[in-house]
């Protein structure tokens, strides 16, 4: 298997594990409170990884110290803020504002490749993003225009929107990885100092806002999350990025949706309408498109 197959199939489990997370996240709300989720959430990954990592992030005490910056700057963007803001989001926007504000994540990572890499961004580059935002807008409004004319946004789409800008940098700032930093050391690091800047505000959230109440519910969601959607997922897209480069990684994520809404079918027995029928169609299409050399 080259690495191009390899990346391929890396990024797209990634963004099925997110998939699942965005299911089963559905009747989650106001169930676990925003801080919480992200703080045990983060603490599980970490956990889970110390076994394989902590050995090896010892010995690199030295290599990891000369890039702390790095690694503090990466860990507050992508595993402190980012799934954080998603959290707070959900309590005051819709399922469908998220949806289509997540769009931008990998526009903005395509334009910050070309500001930073300078990554050409082909004609049929661009013909393929355009005709995956369509198939994107066409599942979230269910083929009416007036949906998308008629949404109304909140403060959870503008928090929703820098979510998506922060994960876009922090894919960035994946690439810029330096290779002596093996990729259990990156992740055991920026899980750590990301949960531990998480602490004072859990805190906070715990004393004077919301408790966390570790019910059957709370613990099965968060162990989904901790190892799936956070360790093996942050694990997989960081060596698409590697792999592939963070454009074509960034593309493979507007699947998300089209994952959502078949998962969503066989375990919320939700209806796959014929307009999401079209519009999966036409993501895939835009992403065929988008890969041509």
């Amino acid at each position: 298997m080259n690495n191009t197959t390899k990346g391929v199939l890396f990024a797209l489990f990634a963004t099925m594990l997110w998939s699942v997370n965005m299911v089963i996240a559905s009747g989650l709300k106001g169930h676990i409170p925003p801080v919480g989720l992200a703080f045990w959430r983060w603490t599980l990954a970490y956990i889970v990884l110390a076994p394989f990592a902590i050995k090896s992030t010892i010995k690199s005490f030295k290599i990891v110290k000369k890039h702390i910056r790095y690694l503090c700057i990466t860990a507050v963007l992508g595993i402190t803020i980012f799934n954080t803001l998603i959290y707070f989001a959900g309590k005051t926007t819709s399922a469908v504002n998220l949806s289509l504000i997540a769009i931008s994540i990998p526009l903005f990572i395509v334009v910050l490749s070309r500001i930073i890499f300078k990554e050409k961004v082909s004609n049929i580059k661009i013909v393929g993003i355009a005709t995956i935002i369509t198939g994107v807008l066409v599942l979230i409004s269910k083929g009416s225009l007036q949906a998308i004319l008629h949404i109304n946004f909140t403060i959870g789409d503008l928090l929703m929107l820098v979510a998506c800008f922060f994960f876009a940098y922090y894919t960035i700032l994946v690439r810029q990885k330096p290779e002596e930093l093996t990729t259990k050391v990156f992740l055991f690091s920026v899980f750590f100092i990301g949960t531990i800047v998480l602490l004072p505000f859990y805190m906070y959230e715990h004393i004077y806002y919301q408790k966390v109440i570790f019910d059957t519910k709370t613990v099965l969601v968060t162990a989904y999350v901790g190892i799936c959607a956070s360790l093996i997922s942050y694990y997989l897209w960081n060596e698409a990025i590697r792999l592939i480069g963070t454009s074509k990684t960034a593309l493979i994520y507007y699947l998300i949706p089209v994952f959502s809404g078949i998962l969503a079918y066989f375990f919320l027995n939700q209806a796959i309408l014929p307009t999401q029928i079209i519009s999966m169609a036409i993501i895939i299409s835009g992403l065929f498109i988008s890969n041509k050399n």
